[in-house]
């Protein structure tokens, strides 16, 4: 796992309720962003380490304590981590979670298309749940996000976070008819390569989430794979 966020704080353009990294609240710090210089030297001797000790590695995945893609230097650190993994372990992935609010500037989508799996969400087809759930920093629309997407042609993976409960009084939940049905309709026209859908695994700021039910899950994969869309369930 690779973190592009500070080292003792959260800097996020989501404040999710879900989050196992906890709410924006906690602060940014004071170590401030990881430079590139600095994220491709410790990424060299971790990798340089695995070799020599001959342990083998299947994916570097960018996620973290926030969101990758808002970092200043994020596609010269994709085109670092590109140049070091085929030069040390080129049998390795690379993967990015993020919540694809920066996909509409043209740099970040050019570092996404250069790795193996950039994993784009979209936790709901309405911009009020996605308020609810994801608590966006600043404009949101999931009309915009969408119309990002289908900038990739396809070669993207779509997560989804399903999740139940309630949250300071209000009702969470994104699997009734109506949200799913508008999320497979979203998931037709953005045709991902592949979509995810999961659900709670870890702790949350928000004690009062439920998970969903793993059958639950295989029913809504279900309805995508009907799409001819390649879904899996984690």
């Amino acid at each position: 796992g690779v973190s592009l966020s500070p080292r003792d704080g959260k800097v996020c353009t989501f404040d999710c309720l879900y989050c196992e990294a906890g709410f924006n609240a906690q602060g940014p710090g004071t170590a401030g962003l990881p430079s590139r210089g600095e994220v491709s030297r410790l990424l060299d001797e971790k990798l340089a380490a695995m070799k020599a000790a001959g342990e083998s590695l299947d994916v570097i995945t960018f996620s973290g304590n926030g969101e990758p893609t808002m970092h200043p230097d994020f596609e010269a650190i994709i085109d670092d981590t590109i140049v070091l993994r085929d030069e040390i372990c080129p049998s390795a992935r690379i993967s990015v979670l993020s919540n694809a609010t920066q996909i509409g500037r043209e740099s970040v989508r050019r570092a996404l298309r250069r790795v193996d799996n950039n994993i784009l969400k979209l936790d709901s087809a309405f911009d009020d749940t996605v308020r609810l759930i994801n608590n966006p920093c600043g404009t949101y629309s999931v009309a915009e996000v969408v119309k990002n997407m289908k900038l990739f042609d396809g070669q993207m993976i779509l997560q989804t976070m399903f999740l139940r409960g309630e949250c300071e009084g209000r009702t969470v939940d994104n699997t009734t008819e109506r949200e799913v049905a508008a999320w497979l309709k979203l998931v037709e026209e953005i045709r991902p390569r592949q979509v995810m859908v999961y659900s709670l695994d870890r702790d949350t700021p928000c004690k009062t989430l439920q998970k969903v039910p793993r059958e639950d899950l295989q029913a809504i994969a279900a309805r995508v794979e009907a799409l001819g869309i390649p879904c899996s369930v984690a």
